[in-house]
């Protein structure tokens, strides 16, 4: 693979967190920052259909991602590929190709493998500067060669032991139709070209969550089935001095990447939310909020109350707390005068000599594209398997389906000439970004509006999901290559017909909301008067909880006297 290839690959994909743990120079990272991702994971027997389920946030600020595509392909015997760090750019070194790749469509292969991350950091101490392979760059090769999530987990560890490791500790979601599978991995220092690991299967039945924190406690070392991990994941925390007690009561975390407060309330918390929808967390509610040292931790993974859809981990991504102790969507003043339950960055702020928080909920500005991965065993592969994906917060946007036999990126999700800070009214990363950076400072005012797109759409490609796949099976039997081109087809239309309907939002909002009035609707028509001249708008003033709040700090100041 060249160099602008490589490159290409870069632009594709969630970063900035390593050289950001690099600065925070700690011996034990801490991810009590902004730039942080979020994934859940659903097991086959916890879904209403039998699908594997996971999601991904692909969260940083500045990040611009088009959804990425590698095709299949075969490969001469000593053909090498370059890496490239996700983070920096900085060339690493080479490996061999593999003789055969496989089509990769977003975070999605052929085989419906699908893998996501989180980076936790961990013991800054553990990265190898000098490995050629980074945790980007691992994800994109193991989705390359991998037809099963175990063969993922064994191509990755494999060539990091091989060629090192130049990354901070990170947690995989490695899923395909049939397993759902967790991993976490960190180098053993500079030059070391190994690293430790521990990978744990989620019980079918069961949900789990990643979100920036170390999950994997301790670990039943003679279940071969359904935990794998490193010879020496013991042997190295006992040669560093980390760990002097008894193997069965080893813990991975407390170990390589113990929580903090941060770890807890900025990362633990996204999971314990999650897992709140589908069982009361009340228990843990404590260990959440990070401040006593002496909670009682969250398990690795639950048995939810209910099977689970699609749909459900769509509105998980969408996740601000609502309904807990924690949550965004109240009336102080953080979220401005319309509620928003979004905050400024960074999280941390100082007030004279005090420091102070802001929440970290799943759904967050900052994220570049969400995806949600549905994977099926029962169907031919090419059909079994599709991304629900948007860019943007996934709040803010329609999930569309992209089927992972597509060889094709929607224009919308791949626009030539757009980038970070080049716009494109083509492209699906600006104009969703175009309208949620309208809502978002007048969120309870204006998101109503947006959300009635929303799952309008949403819910017009479920309806059609049934009668799609039907057709793409009936063409599978006569044409296999019909089949996928035509679910090919279907993903690109209907990514190019959301972001039509989301320019249509964009204007329709400017023209309701101009000046911070109300212009008023009849049937989605703006209503007019009998001579055709717009109707007279609404001035809505303050939200009555926002008032309140405005006059109990400002006092009599802007109290209108009393008539004498």
């Amino acid at each position: 693979m060249n160099r602008e290839a490589i490159i290409q690959m870069k632009h594709n994909y969630c970063h900035s967190l390593k050289s950001l743990f690099l600065l925070l120079g700690l011996s034990l990272l801490s991810v009590s920052n902004t730039f942080a991702c979020t994934n859940f994971i659903v097991g086959k027997k916890a879904s209403i259909d039998g699908s594997v389920i996971c999601s991904y946030n692909a969260d940083d600020y500045g990040m611009f991602l088009n959804l990425c595509h590698f095709p299949a392909g075969k490969h001469q015997p000593g053909t090498l590929r370059d890496i490239y760090d996700w983070d920096t750019n900085e060339y690493h070194g080479q490996i061999p190709e593999a003789l055969e790749t496989y089509n990769v469509i977003g975070n999605i292969n052929e085989y419906q493998v699908t893998i996501g991350e989180t980076t936790y950091g961990g013991r800054e101490e553990m990265i190898d500067s000098t490995g050629i392979i980074d945790y980007g760059s691992l994800i994109y090769i193991a989705l390359q060669r991998s037809k099963t999530a175990r063969e993922a987990i064994k191509v990755m560890t494999s060539l990091t032991n091989q060629y090192g490791y130049n990354s901070s500790g990170e947690t995989f979601t490695i899923c395909d139709p049939n397993e759902a599978w967790i991993m976490e991995m960190m180098g053993k220092g500079a030059g070391s070209k190994g690293t430790v690991w521990v990978a744990v299967r989620i019980p079918d039945n069961a949900i789990c969550g990643h979100a920036n924190q170390s999950r994997i406690g301790k670990i039943d070392m003679k279940d071969k089935n359904n935990v794998l991990y490193s010879k020496d994941v013991i042997k190295f925390a006992r040669s560093k001095g980390w760990y002097n007690g008894k193997d069965a009561d080893f813990s991975w975390k407390l170990t390589y990447a113990k929580p903090d407060f941060g770890g807890r309330r900025f990362c633990e918390a996204r999971v314990w939310s999650f897992f709140n929808h589908f069982q009361d967390m009340a228990r843990y509610l404590p260990w959440a909020l990070g401040k006593d040292a002496n909670a009682e931790d969250m398990p690795l993974w639950i048995i939810p109350n209910k099977k689970i859809s699609v749909q459900d981990i769509q509105a998980c991504m969408r996740d601000h707390y609502e309904g807990t102790p924690l949550a965004l969507d109240s009336s102080d003043i953080g979220g401005g005068i319309w509620q928003m339950p979004y905050r400024p960055t960074p999280l941390e702020y100082k007030v004279g000599e005090t420091q102070f928080f802001n929440e970290r909920p799943t759904s967050t500005q900052q994220t570049a594209f969400s995806y949600v991965s549905q994977m099926r065993n029962w169907l031919p592969r090419e059909i079994g398997g599709v991304l629900w994906f948007g860019n943007d917060d996934g709040n803010m946007i329609a999930y569309t389906p992209i089927y992972c036999g597509n060889t094709i990126q929607p224009e919308c999700y791949n626009t030539k000439g757009a980038d970070a800070v080049n716009f494109s009214d083509k492209n699906a990363y600006w104009v969703c970004n175009w309208v949620s950076n309208m809502v978002y400072p007048r969120y309870s005012q204006l998101f109503p509006d947006l959300k009635l797109v929303r799952d309008s759409l949403e819910s017009s490609y479920f309806k059609q999901q049934q009668v799609v796949e039907n057709e793409a099976v009936r063409l599978y039997g006569i044409d296999k290559y019909q089949s996928v081109k035509y679910l090919n087809d279907y993903s690109n239309q209907t990514a190019q017909s959301m972001l039509s309907r989301w320019k249509t939002l964009a204007t329709h909002l400017i023209v309701k909301y101009n000046d911070m009035a109300i212009k008023p609707e009849t049937k989605g028509q703006f209503t007019r008067t009998k001579t055709g001249i717009g109707a007279t708008v609404i001035r809505p003033g303050f939200p009555k909880p926002f008032a309140k709040k405005l006059t109990e700090q400002t006092g009599d100041k802007f109290m209108v006297p009393k008539a004498k």
